[in-house]
């Protein structure tokens, strides 16, 4: 992998390993896996991955959390999704090296399936590190740093400035508030990067470099997205923060992301 995170032949390279682990975070990985396999079992699940800082051995000890992909043979069930929840909860009381645990769903067909080619496809090929079972990987492409990957991974930003302005609109604690602000700057981030990915050639998940080579491209926004770099590392319960993230930095990202890729594909 090059400075640019890709291979030889100018694809995006897998980001993590098992390798890249820290081994303070050794235990908790071995913890998710049999509580999984445990969990789940053969009949229900088809594969499982990590994701994030951890498997790109760039987590925080006790600031970062654990990331975690399913899929599954069949779709997702409300019963899936609370084996889910009762997993997360255990993981996270039992090892102070993390600050909690996300688990995504989905079934194996959805992640292979045509509409997911270059979002959720691309999102297992590329940013998770599998775990169990069969890697979904080999039945997928190569991906390069162009933009169909970037409409079909970031852009439909506008329907999450939607969600995020009703959620602000509810808030109950500063918690909740912190929540949202590192949700949407991590988000605001990773758009803002894939905008310019295709002139820079080249891919990175981490939040800070992704602010850096945005800048370059969008000096006049800059500053505002390693801002939001900064909260989406350590959030701040700041209401101004939130919104010069959804009520500015976000509405400009998102008309110009339609003007530069297009929209996203809609999902059935």
């Amino acid at each position: 992998m090059d400075e640019k995170g890709l291979n030889h032949d100018g694809t995006i390279a897998r980001e993590g390993s098992h390798a890249r682990v820290r081994e303070e975070f050794n235990p908790v990985v071995a913890a998710a896996r049999s509580l999984i396999s445990e969990t789940f079992g053969d009949a229900r699940l088809h594969s499982a991955y990590l994701y994030g800082s951890i498997p790109r051995g760039t987590a925080v000890l006790g600031i970062s959390d654990l990331d975690l992909l399913l899929a599954l043979h069949e779709q997702p069930t409300d019963a899936d999704r609370a084996d889910a929840s009762t997993i997360e909860r255990r993981l996270d009381r039992a090892f102070p090296q993390i600050d909690g645990v996300g688990i995504l769903l989905s079934s194996a067909r959805t992640l292979l399936g045509e509409q997911e080619r270059h979002d959720g496809g691309f999102f297992v090929a590329c940013l998770c590190t599998p775990l169990l079972g069969d890697d979904l990987a080999g039945q997928l492409p190569r991906y390069s740093p162009t933009t169909l990957l970037a409409r079909e991974t970031n852009g439909d930003l506008a329907l999450a400035l939607t969600r995020w302005r009703n959620r602000a609109a509810e808030f109950a604690d500063d918690s909740a508030l912190g929540s949202l602000v590192r949700t949407s700057a991590r988000r605001l981030v990773r758009t803002g990067f894939t905008l310019v990915m295709p002139r820079w050639g080249g891919w990175t998940s981490d939040l800070g470099r992704s602010a850096t080579v945005f800048g370059h491209y969008y000096p006049g926004r800059a500053e505002q997205m390693l801002a939001a770099a900064a909260a989406g590392r350590a959030p701040s319960a700041d209401t101004a923060l939130l919104r010069m993230l959804i009520d500015d930095l976000g509405p400009w990202l998102a008309a110009e992301y339609t003007a530069v890729h297009g929209t996203k594909a809609p999902r059935s």
